[in-house]
């Protein structure tokens, strides 16, 4: 694919958008790329994936002001269903996603890198909402994800005022998990996503649901979500061997073994 390179390796993904001459920033080709790495995936084998940014300057810097500076109203409305149903697609992959921040995480790079699980970053990342700068809102779920991720004032602050905050700031208000020197951010991300991958993938995909699911409801229904995939877990190959392996553990540690997590 043009602007988004893909590379699977040991049961993990590392989907890289690549188009550094522009920072990396988000046109409809970029989005089409995007969704079409993740759509070829194959989830009999992938159990993680890393999403990062070519280049040392910019994860992403944005969407491409050139593409958006001429739509129509019903063109920009079209533009921003389109980011966000990529974006959701990402939210909802089966598998968890780890955003490795390297340099700007701008407007749409900061909206793609909250659709991801987890985001972790290098020292000279950047974020911001700048779009009231440009005379628009946020467009692929800024507004909606900020506030679910930092609050709502925190986020109101970010984009009202178009503020840009650095690596440490970000880890402050805990927009990022983590952050690193820029030459170990991508070792890190696939280190993380690799401790994912040997955990037993339906037990992670279910986890997944599990908390994405149970935040869009009230507690009590969070719960019935939570005890239907916690019982969807048994009579698998996943959970019969994972429980006989520490059970054999106990009995006799000589006897516990490294578990094959079959997905099945």
């Amino acid at each position: 694919m043009g602007f988004v390179n893909c590379e699977v390796k040991d049961k993990i993904a590392v989907i890289t958008i690549n188009r550094p001459e522009a920072l990396n920033a988000l046109n409809s080709q970029v989005l089409d790329d995007l969704e079409a790495a993740f759509d070829g995936l194959d989830l009999e084998v992938v159990r993680a994936v890393v999403l990062t940014g070519a280049g040392e300057k910019s994860f992403v810097a944005g969407a491409d002001i050139g593409e958006m500076s001429t739509l129509s109203k019903a063109e920009g409305e079209a533009f921003g269903k389109k980011g966000n149903d990529i974006f959701r697609k990402i939210e909802q992959f089966p598998v968890p996603v780890i955003a490795a921040i390297n340099g700007f995480a701008l407007g749409g790079g900061c909206e793609i890198s909250m659709s991801c699980d987890i985001r972790i970053c290098s020292e000279n990342a950047m974020f911001g909402q700048p779009e009231v700068g440009l005379g628009i809102t946020p467009g692929f779920g800024g507004t909606q994800r900020l506030a679910r991720l930092i609050g709502a004032g925190m986020a109101k602050q970010l984009i009202y005022t178009a503020k840009n905050i650095k690596a440490d700031e970000a880890y402050r208000i805990g927009l990022v998990n983590a952050v690193y020197p820029q030459e170990e951010l991508l070792a890190e991300a696939e280190k993380m996503a690799s401790k994912i991958a040997a955990n037993a993938p339906i037990a992670v995909r279910a986890c997944k649901k599990a908390i994405n699911d149970g935040l869009q409801v009230n507690i009590d229904d969070a719960l019935v979500i939570e005890e239907k995939l916690f019982g969807s877990c048994f009579e698998s190959y996943d959970q019969r061997e994972g429980m006989a392996n520490f059970l054999r553990k106990k009995d006799d540690p000589a006897k516990v073994k490294v578990v094959d997590f079959q997905n099945k």
